[in-house]
């Protein structure tokens, strides 16, 4: 009788599928998968660490390279946090942008999952048509803060600007001429809200697209039907959030459940699965584009109905206008303090939690009084998804290694800190 032994092999960490440095090493009786086990690490930044020494607004940019799909998403939950121990809560307008851009920030993430999720099981189209969608809410990112991902837009008290009362319009090149040009800049003619409102508009119709190409193609229903099925129970114990528990049929949702900001004044449904397979879960994420998109149209009546500041008129905690520091000593003197040291946070401990687009995204802050943190921890919603790695594979194929990372949408930045 031939001796059999089991495989060993590695998947990563420079694997194009591993959506990351993930290394996974298998143990594969043939093609199946007997055990898995994910090891991370690679990226390891230091983020948690780089926080405790820097003074609180210098962070928020770190916070946008963490999960670096969902940029504006990891700021807000720590600038909640640093607001509930400053015992501070912005204006209403500043709010509803905060809301706004959360919801685009979903769309952004959940677009860059379905085009890698498809691309990884070989639906190459559905790269190319998410991407076109996203060079949208990329402009809106750029025409608030100046960046197209990492924004740095959120602030305690507030955010950093209002929303731009125009667009930034395509020029006619050598490559462009007139009339294209014209074309493209239709949608620009007018302020940022006319945009979103041009985007959100025909966006249902992109979603039925994308929709078309996947939703009832066999080979896509070949590839995640049945695959990594998690059930209700075992979701929650394993620590499971957003989509991933809501694919198994859970509805836990913060913004319903636990409302920040003005979510308790908007109409919303949560999405749940039935089957708590990849299937579930990418129809879990379907809709939730386009609960999303309900959401920001809400958003943009009220915006254009209520101007208002969108910042606490706090010097200590808020910049003074260029045009008045420089002719205004105090406001001067303001603004090198605030940018040199910063602001004294109460001391005490806060959790700070936001339903992020891969789960439940939350900020562990320490302060003891100083102006950087004492202590500052992460909760990554991937983590926990990744630690169930070797209950949801064990059993599949190996190329169903694949789509079960896919569906857990993982990002490394905030895995690995």
């Amino acid at each position: 009788m031939p001796e059999i032994k089991n495989l060993t092999m590695n998947f990563g960490p420079q694997h194009p599928a591993a959506h990351g440095v993930l290394r996974l090493i298998l143990e594969m009786d043939g093609e199946v998968i007997e055990r898995a086990d994910p090891h991370i690490g690679l990226l390891h930044r230091a983020t948690e660490k780089l926080a405790e020494n820097k003074p609180f607004n210098q962070s928020i940019g770190y916070m946008d390279r963490l999960d670096y799909v969902s940029m504006m998403c990891n700021e807000h939950a720590y600038v909640l946090a640093i607001e509930k121990l400053l015992g501070i809560a912005p204006p209403v307008r500043a709010q509803y942008i905060r809301v706004m851009f959360d919801e685009i920030t979903r769309i952004l993430n959940h677009l860059m999952w379905l085009g890698a999720h498809g691309l990884d099981i070989g639906a190459m189209t559905m790269f190319l048509y998410c991407f076109r969608e996203r060079e949208d809410l990329m402009d809106c990112y750029e025409a608030v803060s100046g960046t197209r991902m990492h924004a740095t837009y959120y602030r305690p008290g507030g955010v950093y600007r209002d929303l731009p009362k125009e667009m930034p319009q395509y020029e006619v090149t050598k490559w462009r001429n007139p009339k294209k040009t014209e074309i493209m800049n239709d949608s620009r003619s007018g302020s940022l809200l006319d945009f979103l409102e041009n985007f959100v508009d025909r966006f249902p119709a992109c979603i039925d697209e994308y929709e078309t190409l996947l939703t009832d193609n066999r080979i896509w229903k070949q590839r995640t039907v049945g695959i990594g099925v998690v059930t209700p129970e075992r979701a929650e114990a394993l620590g499971f959030t957003g989509p991933m528990l809501r694919g198994s049929g859970v509805e836990w949702d913060l913004r319903r459940k636990q409302p920040y900001e003005v979510y308790d004044k908007l109409k919303f449904e949560i999405p749940i699965g039935v089957n708590g397979d990849c299937y579930d879960r990418y129809l879990v994420r379907m809709e939730e584009l386009r609960q999303s998109n309900k959401i920001i149209r809400q958003c943009i009546d009220w915006l254009r109905k209520n101007p208002g500041p969108v910042n606490l008129e706090d010097p200590k905690l808020t910049p003074p206008k260029r045009a008045d520091m420089k002719g205004d000593m105090e406001a001067l003197i303001h603004h090198f303090k605030l940018f040199t040291e910063g602001y004294c946070v109460p001391e005490g401990e806060v959790y700070s939690a936001v339903e992020h687009p891969k789960g439940e995204f939350g900020i562990y802050l320490v302060s003891d009084g100083a102006n950087k943190p004492y202590r500052l921890k992460v909760r990554a919603a991937g983590f926990a998804h990744l630690s169930a790695m070797d209950e949801m594979v064990r059993g599949h194929m190996l190329a169903d290694v694949v789509a079960v990372i896919g569906t857990m949408d993982i990002v490394f930045g905030e895995i690995d800190r």
